[in-house]
């Protein structure tokens, strides 16, 4: 029987190749939860009156780390499912805010492939835009990853 929800293969992708994932809406939850576990309890998060001073009129901003994660887990959901070996390098670019009540999506475009010296692996270079409801790209970054091949 065939499993379903299995991420794609290094072999199976081609450069110049985009797709993107479905979308996620932050929430109060999230920020919670996220600046409680990693400590990130700055007052820009925590303190609902500090927008009211003039710093951040009318938004409740999350952490860049956070929609870094969360487009990090929507991609896992859809491409890397079984198939992921390891993330090997990233650059990161924080490019607009994020807000509780924004939905994000990644756009993915896969920049290079290239197999590796030993086993079915493959490394797979892709620039990843995280992209608001708006069209806005909030946050970009380039992910360096090993992936599986196909099984033959």
């Amino acid at each position: 029987m065939r499993t379903v929800g299995l991420g794609l293969h290094w072999d199976e992708l081609e450069v110049g190749e985009r797709f993107r994932t479905i979308n996620r809406t932050v929430t109060e939850a999230d920020l919670v939860n996220f600046i409680n576990a990693c400590g990130m309890v700055e007052m820009i998060f925590t303190d609902t009156t500090y927008a009211g001073q003039g710093a951040i009129a009318g938004a409740r901003p999350v952490p860049g780390a956070l929609c870094y994660t969360f487009a990090e887990g929507l991609l896992v959901q859809s491409t890397m499912q079984h198939t992921g070996l390891a993330m090997l390098e990233t650059e990161l670019k924080v490019l607009g805010p994020t807000n509780v009540g924004d939905t994000i999506h990644v756009e993915v475009e896969v920049l290079n492939v290239r197999a590796t010296s030993k086993g079915n692996r493959g490394i797979v270079t892709t620039r990843n835009d995280v992209v608001n409801q708006r069209g806005e790209t909030v946050v970009t970054y380039k992910a360096v990853r090993m992936m599986k091949g196909r099984e033959n």
